[in-house]
Order: structure tokens, then C-alpha cells, then sequence
């Protein structure tokens, strides 16, 4: 996720830089009262959305969430339904993307995208409910937060007991720039669907992964989701990476995070620039970095994109007053404008998990950092199709290769 600045000539890097206009999504007109959909459940009526959703047979599954809800007869019953329906439709999907059960129909299975499109007509399904017992807005609000984190399999992650087996961590992200083309997918979630449960053979050994999904909007972020989520998983993981859309054709390691948000707008058309809002402020870095071992993944083959070690940021000397890009990382007493991942969510949640590592006390021993994954490109003269051959085959094989790069970083730290 990098920002359009960075992407002239780099296709789907928008998670990071430039500026947009807010303009925040509705909310109920008193409490209590169903909410009118947001602006990203809103694009959920157009064509692309809706042929996802028929040619994966995921069209069915906000229609039998809504049946579900109105048998609930109180909020202690609707909670229930919300943690089963929610957890259901993430291992509906990662099921699917690993080849188990019916595809539902003509869409190729490695597809992120009918996760997506079944979550956002679930959550505006729950928005606009009217049930027969009171709910108020904040009842309302937590509701709609247990249906985000089960789908995102945010509250699924168990790593087996017993020694002998590595266990690692990976996130990934929805769709974004959805503005732009409807259509996009995420390679980053794909290789959470892909690998979630999975057993990779490391060097060090077999090692189970355990993977979640976070939303493209900075309110989220704001909220605490990716500490609330990774806080309990950190100190029990050898390794952790988040992952998501960078460059085009290239792999990045990255390996400095900022402490800025460039506010770029994200699947809500919110954003503004501003310091990562964190928990104790006076105690926050301008930086973080990697504990990757970004030169043995580098220096392996992992697959057909090139890997890079990115060690660029852009930052505002000590006693200066303007941004300078600096090839080589940051220098002392700098602010910082944009980690080697940009200044958009890709950076930010970079720097929220390695501050968290750090403030565990686990940066000496806790290898942990962000990839950034090729852009996924339709092919040539698709501008109209929701898929096709190459764009199938990008992203098998960005997640064919993010897998073999986790392989060599369990591996090499040993």
C-alpha cells in the first residue's frame, strides 16, 4: 500500500501518501435507530461487486445472515449469531482458497475478493436491522466490531502445543482504491486465505501459520484494532510479517516504519496527515525497523518478482523545516514523513506491530516487519472484466512466492 506520489509509473501503491478530501460515512440519525450504509458498503451495488459475489456463490451469504439475525429475540442472542455467521464466513473463504468444499462457482479459488464483498453486505445488513428488542447505537457498534474481527480471522489465530513446530504470525489487507477500479484485489489478503493453518517446511523445521485480514480505514487503525489483535499472539510467535500491495513487478523488505500518516484517502474516503495516533505518545519513536532477516530473504530465489531490501524513507532533518528523501534510513533526530513503505496504512500498521514487539521487550528476539508485494495487474486490455488468465496467474504466483520468502525467514533465524 503506497501512495499515488510514489506510484507514477507504481500502479497500486496507494496505501500511502497524498492528500484527500474527507468525507466521513452516515451515522444513525438518533440512537437506537437502524444506520444508513457507509460509503464502502455503498459500492457493494455495483456490477463487479455483484458478479464476485455470484461467481463465487458468496451472493448467499448476506441474505442468510439477515434471515439469521431476525430470529434473534435479544442482544445475547444476535451476539451469537454475529461471532457464528462471522466466523463461518472466514473459514468459508479460507477453505475455499485452499481447495476445500464446492467453489461455488466459475471464480478462480484463490480469490480475496469474495471475503470482502460478503463482509461489507453482512456489516450493512447489520447496520440497517430493526430488531424486535432495543438496541442502541454503541449495542449497535459492538456488534458490527465482533463481525469485523471474526471475519477478518482475527479471533481465530491457535497455534498448536508442543514443541518441534515455529509458529508465525501474517496479516493481510482488503481491497483499496476501490474508486479507481472496483475491480481490485488484494494479493495481501490472498496470501492470508492461502496460508491460514498451513504447515511450511523451513530450514529450522515445519512451521504453522496463522494469518488475520485488517480493514484499508485509518478509523480502525485509530482504534487500536491491529494491538487489540496482535498484543496476545507476539510473545508466543518466532516470526511475524505484515503483508501487503506495494510496487509494481517488485518485492520490497522494508525496513524502516514512520510514525506519520500521510492521509491519503482510504476505502471511506477519509484521511487527513498527522503523527500514528498510539498509546503513550510521549514515549512514541519516530521510527521503528525491521527484524527480518531482510539479506537472506533478498538473497534467495523465492520465486519470479525481484526482492528488494528498501532502506529509503523521507523525513524532516533535526532543526529543518522541509521533507528530504534519504536512500539509506533516517538520520538522528529526524521526524518522520514516510517509512520505506510510504505514509499510508501499509507503513502504519509496519510501525504499530514493530512498536508493539518493541514495547514487549521482544525486538532482540522476535523477528518481525512488512513486505510489500508486486502490484496485481490485470492483463493487457482488461478493463472491463472482473479476471482473467494473467491476473489470475499474478497473483498465484505472488502468493506462491510470499510463501517461500516466510519459508526462508523461519529458516534463517534457526
Amino acid at each position: 500500500m503506497i501512495s499515488p506520489r510514489v506510484r507514477i509509473g507504481v500502479l497500486g501503491l496507494a496505501l500511502l501518501t497524498a492528500l484527500s478530501s474527507p468525507a466521513t460515512a452516515a451515522g444513525p440519525a438518533d440512537p437506537g435507530s437502524a444506520a444508513p450504509p457507509t460509503v464502502e458498503e455503498l459500492r457493494l451495488d455495483g456490477a463487479a461487486p455483484q458478479e464476485i459475489l455470484r461467481r463465487s456463490g458468496f451472493d448467499s451469504v448476506a441474505p442468510a445472515f439477515a434471515r439469521a439475525l431476525e430470529r434473534a429475540r435479544s442482544y445475547a442472542e444476535a451476539r451469537r449469531v454475529v461471532q457464528r455467521e462471522g466466523s463461518a464466513l472466514w473459514r468459508r473463504a479460507v477453505d475455499r482458497v485452499q481447495g476445500r468444499g464446492p467453489a461455488g462457482g466459475d471464480l478462480s479459488r484463490d480469490d480475496d475478493r469474495p471475503l470482502y464483498w460478503a463482509r461489507l453486505g453482512m456489516t450493512r445488513e447489520l447496520r440497517g436491522w430493526e430488531p424486535r428488542f432495543e438496541l442502541d447505537a454503541e449495542r449497535r457498534a459492538r456488534l458490527i466490531d465482533t463481525l469485523e474481527q471474526t471475519s477478518r480471522g482475527q479471533t481465530a489465530i491457535r497455534y498448536p502445543r508442543g514443541k518441534g513446530l515455529k509458529r508465525v504470525l501474517v496479516t493481510g489487507f482488503d481491497p483499496f482504491t476501490l474508486d479507481r477500479d472496483i475491480r481490485i484485489s488484494n494479493p495481501s489478503g490472498a496470501v492470508a486465505l492461502a496460508l491460514d493453518g498451513t504447515v511450511i517446511e523451513t530450514a529450522s523445521g515445519p512451521a504453522r501459520v496463522e494469518t488475520a485480514v485488517f480493514p484499508v480505514r485509518w478509523r480502525d487503525f485509530t482504534d487500536g484494532t491491529v494491538e487489540r489483535a496482535l498484543r496476545p499472539h507476539l510473545p508466543e510467535v518466532d516470526l511475524f510479517t505484515t503483508v501487503s500491495q506495494g510496487r509494481v513487478g517488485r518485492i520490497d523488505v522494508e525496513r524502516t516504519n514512520g510514525a506519520w500518516r500521510g492521509g491519503f484517502g482510504d476505502n471511506e474516503n477519509t484521511g487527513r496527515p498527522e503523527t500514528v495516533p498510539v498509546s503513550d505518545p510521549a514515549s512514541q519513536p519516530q521510527w521503528t525497523s525491521t527484524t527480518l532477516p531482510y539479506a537472506a530473504i533478498v538473497a534467495a530465489q523465492t520465486g519470479r518478482f525481484p526482492v528488494y531490501d528498501n532502506t529509503a524513507v523521507t523525513e524532516i532533518p533535526a532543526g529543518g523545516t522541509e521533507p528530504v528523501q534519504r536512500p539509506d534510513g533516517p538520520t538522528p533526530g529526524s521526524t518522520a514523513r514516510a517509512g520505506g513503505g510510504g505514509d499510508y496504512l501499509s507503513n502504519e500498521i509496519a510501525y504499530r506491530a514493530t512498536l508493539l514487539r518493541d514495547r514487549l521487550g521482544l525486538h532482540d528476539t522476535l523477528p518481525g516487519g512488512h513486505v510489500h508485494t508486486p502490484v496485481l495487474e490485470f492483463g493487457a486490455g482488461n478493463t472491463t472484466e472482473v479476471t482473467d488468465p494473467r491476473f489470475v496467474r499474478n497473483r498465484l504466483d505472488i502468493v506462491a512466492q510470499v510463501r517461500a520468502i516466510v519459508s526462508v525467514a523461519v529458516g534463517a533465524k534457526g
